[in-house]
């Protein structure tokens, strides 16, 4: 089904609902005091040819202004008000997850408190979240991460019963390189294939479960998964992971098309699964 075409107003409370709620105040004051004082500005009717035009445009903006001083801020406000209580809602989705013993919490909630939840577990990461929705023509992306001159691209999964394949992993590659994104993650409150696993080292694509996602969000470690962890390398001028800032390790994977090729890897792995190429 389409989607219904927006007025003017509808557009702009949903553009101030995607910025931090002061922005939206902030927004609302300066829009009132700048049409104050167009409404308040003297109009001068003259007769003279050649002047009339300016006389009735600058009449019509004062009009305008008398009753968009109100309407305009009263705008700017809704939409700082739906940030602010969908930044509480965030805030509160997060602790929840944060205070329960079981990851089975990530599956009792929508896919719409799913993503929620893991835009606010990257802005505290520090990263900067513009929340896209996913679909349409971004290639499926939910989330866009910026920090440090970087843009990383984010796909959520609430898959409960099946697990994430290739396939996804092959999509976020695609869109990485059309959008020029420095990395990707691919979040999922399920488990991932091998395959998938295979494909992502050495290409900067993150692959979280849900037992990392939920680790890492109560901020303890995950259990060490033998079969899928690879020996370290002391480090030699290691860069930060692009997940936690952590120091990273160089390992040397142990299974996949990357068989015995070197890569750096979160010195917090299991908890955190950050990559970067060697």
């Amino acid at each position: 089904m389409a989607r219904r075409k927006q007025n003017l107003f509808e557009v702009l409370i949903e553009t101030t609902s995607k910025l931090p709620w002061w922005v939206g105040v902030a927004l609302a004051a300066g829009a009132y005091v700048w049409l104050h004082g167009v409404a308040n500005t003297e109009v001068t009717i003259v007769s003279q040819p050649g002047q009339m035009g300016k006389s009735v445009v600058s009449s019509v903006l004062q009009s305008l202004a008398v009753f968009g001083q109100y309407l305009l801020p009263f705008t700017f406000l809704v939409g700082a008000a739906i940030s602010a209580y969908g930044r509480a809602k965030r805030r509160a989705l997060h602790e929840q997850v944060a205070t329960s013993p079981v990851r089975s919490v990530l599956n009792d909630m929508s896919w719409q408190q799913f993503e929620a939840l893991v835009g606010e577990a990257f802005r505290r990461k520090g990263y900067s979240v513009n929340e896209t929705g996913g679909g349409g023509a971004d290639g499926g992306i939910d989330l866009v991460l910026k920090k440090g001159g970087e843009t990383l691209l984010v796909q959520c999964k609430q898959w409960k019963a099946y697990k994430v394949g290739v396939t996804t992993v092959r999509e976020l590659y695609g869109v990485m390189a059309a959008k020029g994104a420095t990395g990707g993650f691919v979040v999922t409150s399920g488990v991932f294939t091998n395959d998938a696993r295979a494909f992502a080292v050495g290409r900067n694509i993150e692959l979280m479960d849900g037992e990392a996602l939920h680790a890492l969000i109560r901020g303890v470690s995950a259990p060490s998964k033998v079969a899928s962890a690879a020996p370290a390398v002391e480090p030699e001028d290691a860069p930060a992971c692009p997940v936690c800032q952590s120091p990273m390790v160089k390992r040397i994977a142990k299974r996949g098309g990357n068989q015995g090729n070197a890569f750096w890897g979160c010195s917090q792995y299991p908890a955190c699964r950050g990559t970067r190429p060697a």
